[in-house]
């Protein structure tokens, strides 16, 4: 087979990428190597910034995103003693919106069939050739055979452990990480949320989040060592602890219910550098990780796939032969920013466990500065919209 791009990866960022550039009448294949039930099935992020809206905006995908995403104009910092509102709104002039990654994801992949773009589903043992070249190549598995797509580009949209990055040779790429001693015990239930828009709290015990799906489905959080096992959490435990970090306020509002899904998911920073090597460029948790505080993630992936369709545009069918070698620059310059954001927001809602006094008396200064400054409040509201592409 021949396209002019080969993504691998069907969540959000591959679909998204394969939508953008079938708009623009570019050739593209996308590979995934599990079903589409199992992509469907992974629980993921809920905040879209204006860049994620404004990109299924233009596809004209967004008709349910519309119906039933929420818009939130604000959300809160939780210090034990009070709520700072951060009127994000009021402060920015704009907004998010609340809709589940995995709604985005089932929006571009039921349009993905009527819109044409392939998507070539349980794709095993995909590998990546010759991408130093202009002529590289993808491999893989399917249904017992060995498959080969020639391409001009391909695109990495398959994650922190999929194949794209590791092509990139290690006298090339540079590495930055920090993991976080502990990791976030999430629980999703079919439950009214407790405030209507989210809480991020600190507290003694730890850190807790109050956020939403929908009018009628929640997702709560709280922090716990990486010890921890999740078969040790039942709902009543999770439940009873966040009544505790969320404070008395949000508690007496909190509907409790049956888990719909729970897990453990480990938090780290991480940044892959360069984006872009030869002919093969890396979107989203291929390149780099957030921790979720900050719901960058999600957003952070469809600003690489808007710089990317950019380049990769521009190229085919402008002739410009400088866009794709600066993708890397472009991209990587609100990566960092967005992983200062995340990073910044982490220490100041967690209780880590090297911590001291100090790093206490730290956290509780910056927080009565916040909620006396309508500067620091910009700054973070600036930030938590998301930042200009």
């Amino acid at each position: 087979m021949k396209t002019q791009v080969a993504i691998i990866g069907a969540g959000p960022s591959g679909l998204l990428l394969g939508h953008l550039l079938k708009a623009e009448g570019i050739d593209c294949v996308v590979l995934e190597r599990q079903t589409g039930d199992y992509v469907l099935g992974r629980i993921r992020a809920g905040v879209l910034e204006q860049i994620t809206v404004q990109l299924m905006e233009r596809l004209g995908l967004d008709a349910r995103l519309k119906a039933e995403g929420l818009v939130e104009e604000g959300f809160n910092l939780a210090d034990g003693e009070r709520l700072i509102r951060i009127d994000v709104a009021n402060l920015t002039g704009k907004t998010v919106v609340v809709y589940g990654q995995t709604e985005i994801t089932k929006d571009l992949m039921d349009a993905a069939a009527p819109r044409g773009l392939p998507v070539i589903y349980q794709a095993g043992d995909v590998a990546v050739h010759d991408i130093e070249s202009d002529a590289p190549y993808v491999t893989y598995t399917k249904d017992g055979k060995e498959e080969r797509i020639d391409a001009r580009f391909i695109i990495g949209c398959d994650g922190f452990h999929g194949p794209s990055r590791k092509a990139i040779p290690a006298s090339v790429g540079r590495e930055y990480e920090r993991v976080y001693p502990f990791g976030w015990l999430g629980i999703l239930a079919d439950v009214p949320p407790c405030n209507h828009e989210l809480i991020y709290a600190n507290h003694e015990r730890g850190f807790a989040l109050a956020s939403m799906r929908s009018h009628t489905r929640s997702r709560y959080y709280v922090d716990v060592p990486l010890t921890e096992k999740i078969e040790d959490w039942s709902d009543d435990r999770i439940w009873d602890e966040l009544a505790i970090r969320l404070g008395p306020d949000a508690a007496a509002n909190m509907t409790r219910g049956p888990s719909i899904e729970k897990s453990i998911a480990p938090l780290r920073s991480y940044v892959f550098e360069p984006m872009r090597h030869g002919s093969l460029l890396l979107c989203g948790d291929a390149a780099h990780i957030v921790p979720p505080t900050g719901a960058k993630g999600l957003n952070l992936a469809a600003s690489d796939v808007h710089y990317a369709a950019e380049a990769i545009t521009a190229y085919f069918k402008k002739a410009d032969n400088d866009a794709i070698p600066a993708y890397s620059t472009k991209a990587l310059a609100r990566v960092w920013k967005a992983e200062r954001f995340s990073w910044s927001l982490t220490k100041l809602m967690h209780r880590f466990p090297d911590d001291g006094p100090f790093e206490r008396a730290m956290q509780v200064a910056e927080l009565d500065y916040i909620a006396n400054s309508v500067a620091a409040q910009t700054s973070i509201a600036e930030n938590y919209v998301g930042l200009p592409v």
